[in-house]
């Protein structure tokens, strides 16, 4: 599992002091970064190899200015061509949000997705979502 911290911004509250429910799939993605690395190491869009396809995120709890949060992201599942990240985001040790994101393998200059190669699908394993 992938663990971030995210130090939150006075440009990212609400006019109640809470944190707006924008930048949450925001963090998560942030979270994501290294499993973007996976799949492009340089992280250069000329060799991106990931297409979003799906996103849910369920608000759990309110989040705050004044504490820093707390990315978990791994992966739930692999399939042939596509892969589910699950995500947490933790305040003060309350979940406040949740979600997943489906991505597949893509190949943008041919248009089509690709089967997920052993290499990737050994690494994407080692950061499996464990429950705490």
């Amino acid at each position: 599992m992938i663990f971030t911290n995210i130090v939150p911004r006075v440009s990212e509250t609400d006019g109640v002091g809470h944190i707006n429910n924008v930048f949450v799939p925001i963090w998560f993605e942030a979270g994501r970064r290294e499993i973007f690395r996976i799949f492009s190491p340089s992280l250069d869009f000329v060799n991106w190899k990931l297409a979003l396809v799906k996103v849910t995120v369920e608000y759990v709890d309110q989040l705050y200015l004044a504490e820093n949060v707390e990315v978990r992201t791994g992966i739930q599942k692999i399939g042939n061509s596509s892969f589910t990240i699950r995500e947490e985001i933790f305040q003060t040790n309350r979940l406040c949000a949740k979600g997943e994101a489906i991505y597949v393998n893509y190949n943008f200059q041919e248009n089509k997705s690709e089967a997920i190669s052993n290499e990737i699908r050994d690494k994407l394993q080692n950061i499996k979502f464990v429950d705490k």
